[in-house]
Formats: structure tokens, sequence, C-alpha cells
């Protein structure tokens, strides 16, 4: 088995979203066991959020709340946020759906974080 690390990247607005979601589910919910039943998930979550709390920025500053809806208003506009990437009629761009992905390798914490 190759244990190689996966990268995965996305926009900082994916990344500030998703951040966002996975603390609402994780922390605020207490519902984690019923939105996702199958416990072996739960490492790869941890770890996903773990590494964005540690890499955002943007979950301490005091406009937390504008500034998520900034990034989903920008994400319903362009759900792939590539917006800012020129791409010529028929192309496809680089990092279509299948390639959602975060430029971090570290694991991650499985603590929670202090969002307001």
């Amino acid at each position: 088995m190759n244990e190689e690390a996966i990268t995965i990247k996305l926009t900082p607005d994916q990344a500030f979203v998703l951040s966002d979601w996975l603390y609402q589910v994780m922390f605020q919910s207490e519902d984690l066991e019923g939105i996702v039943q199958d416990r072996a998930v739960w490492s790869p979550i941890y770890a996903i959020s773990g590494t964005l709390d540690k890499t955002l920025s943007e979950i301490f500053m005091p406009d937390y709340g504008p500034r998520l809806e900034a990034a989903k208003e920008r994400l319903r506009a362009d759900p792939y946020g590539q917006a800012d990437e020129p791409t010529e009629p028929g192309q496809d761009t680089p990092d279509a759906p299948q390639a959602h992905q975060i430029g971090r390798e570290t694991a991650g914490n499985h603590g929670e974080s202090d969002r307001g």
C-alpha cells in the first residue's frame, strides 16, 4: 500500500466555506454521527478540518460573518471558484470539478477551534 500524502487544492473561498460547514457539522450540531454514519470517514473529516483551521486566518478575524457570506456569494456565482482564471471557449479549466484540492500536506489536528 502506498502511504504518500494526497494533496487537495481549493480556492481560498472554497476552503473558507468548507471550513465553516465542517465546523457547524462537527462542533455546533453535535450530530456528526447522524450526518456521517460510517466512523471510518470521521478520520479524514477531522484531518481536513484541522488543516483548514491551521491554515485559514479568516476564521479568527472579527468580520468572520461578512467575509463568509461574501465567499459564499462568490461561490454561488462561480461554483468552482475560477472566475479569475481566463479560459478560451470550449477549454476545460485545469482544476474542473474532479480536482477540488487543498494545497496542504499536513494531516491536521483533531482539536476544536474558537470560531465566532
